[in-house]
Formats: C-alpha cells, structure tokens, sequence
C-alpha cells in the first residue's frame, strides 16, 4: 500500500494543484514539465491520462489529448510516467480520466496499478456519483482515492458527495468545459460551506482559473486551487522547451496562495 496520501498535500498550507495531459508532447517531456512544477511549489500533481472523447475538457485540453495520442501515449506509458515519477517525488499524483478507458482495462487491473505506480487517486468526471460502487470496491482495496466531484448545480446533493468523499474535493467553479475564464461568477462562498458542513475533507476549486489573482481570491476561502488549461496552453505554446516557462507559471501561482 502506498505510503503518500493526497491529504498530503493540504498538509502545510494552502495547496496548489497542477494539470497536464501525460504525453504532451512526449512521456519523457511529460515527466520533465511534471518535475519542474514540484520544484516550483506544486503540492499535487495531476495527469490527464489522454482519451478520443474527453467531454469535460475544452479545447486547449482537448488538443493536448489529440497530441499526445498521435504521440503514441498508451494507459501503460502513462502508468509508466507516473512510476518514473513517484520514483524522484513524494508529491501525492492522481489520474484524471474518463470511465470508458478504466472499465475497458478493467477496475481491479486498473486500481493494482495504480498502487503500483504509486498513483493516490483517481479523477473520473463523466461518472456519476451514484455509479461509482463498483470501482469504489476495486480503488478501496488497492488504496486510491475516487475524487468527488461538486459541481455549481449539484445544490442538494452536496451533502450526500461531500459526505463520504475521500482524498479531496473537486469543486467545479464554473459550468461548462475547462478552459481559462476571465471571471468565475459562481457563488464559491456558498458552496464550500456546504461542502464543510457535511465533511472534513480539504475542498480545491478548479476549472477556469488561471491567473495569481483568481487563485489568491479563491485560496482565501478553500483549502487548494487546480490549474490545467493555463499549464496546458503553455506546454502547446513553447513544445519540448515548456520545462522553464512551467516552472515560473507554477512558481507565481503558487506565491499567489500562499
């Protein structure tokens, strides 16, 4: 069983969470850019396992998904970087990933390696939360946390997500697919009261932040702040030489929060 748990991360202060897609533009540069945002301050990291119909994703994610697989990137490569990396880092990692790809590997295959490979938890946004009993077992018993996901339209049903979470709280704070917005409208306020009277279990908001002064805002009131797109963008912009433009992106938004 793996040793490093995702409340790690929520340990020493506000947490900073950062995206890629695993294989953008390579498994080897992928676990440069990963390095790279551990030493700017990230205290987890998550990887986007890269798969044909990614609906929750936007168009910068959903271009990083189509590189890396004309890449060649594979579920093994990626369980692959991530072994690579748990090897350097003891910063907790999870897969974010769609249910098709991890029901076709099968759940109890797909939970051994992760604890394999040293991965904390498992990001699923396409599957509902009253669905997931039966990986729930699998991911259980191999010691990987399934992250709920609380989005602005989930109102009554926060209490019943919130209240068996595990890991952290993933709350969306825009509806909608990621990507970078300007402004983030939602009553975030609200929602991580709710969220913190059914539950104990840090809450990071993502979707839609990018800049230090959405995450600063967002930090003064949850436990943790996600950034994908923006990291993404960067990686799509600069290719195999994103490893010093990662780190300072990471480094400011990370100042920003603390």
């Amino acid at each position: 069983m793996n040793n490093i748990s995702i409340q790690d991360a929520f340990d020493h202060g506000k947490a900073f969470i950062g995206f890629l897609t695993g294989g953008d533009p390579s498994i080897e540069k992928s676990e440069e850019f990963i390095m790279k945002m551990v030493e700017a301050g990230c205290d987890l990291i998550e990887i986007g396992i890269p798969f044909s119909d990614p609906i929750a994703e936007g168009p910068v994610i959903q271009e990083a998904n189509i590189r890396a697989l004309a890449a060649g990137t594979t579920t093994d490569k990626i369980f692959e970087l991530a072994k690579n990396v748990r090897k350097k880092t003891n910063v907790p990692l999870v897969f974010l990933t769609y249910l098709n790809p991890v029901y076709k590997y099968g759940y109890e295959k797909f939970c051994a390696k992760c604890e394999e490979a040293g991965v904390n938890g498992l990001i699923i946004p396409d599957m509902p939360y009253e669905e997931k009993g039966e990986l729930l077992k699998a991911a259980g018993e191999y010691g990987v946390d399934i992250i709920s996901l609380i989005a602005p339209t989930s109102e009554e049903r926060i209490k019943m997500i919130a209240g068996d979470a595990k890991g952290f709280i993933y709350i969306v704070s825009s509806m909608g697919v990621t990507g970078m917005r300007s402004e983030i409208k939602t009553d975030l306020s609200a929602i991580l009261s709710a969220v913190r009277e059914a539950s104990n279990t840090p809450a990071a908001v993502g979707f839609g932040v990018s800049t230090p002064e959405q995450a600063g805002k967002i930090a003064d009131i949850a436990d943790g702040v996600i950034v994908g797109s923006a990291i993404v963008k960067i990686i799509a912009k600069y290719g195999g030489e994103a490893g010093q433009p990662v780190y300072d992106y990471v480094k400011s938004m990370k100042e920003a929060i603390r």
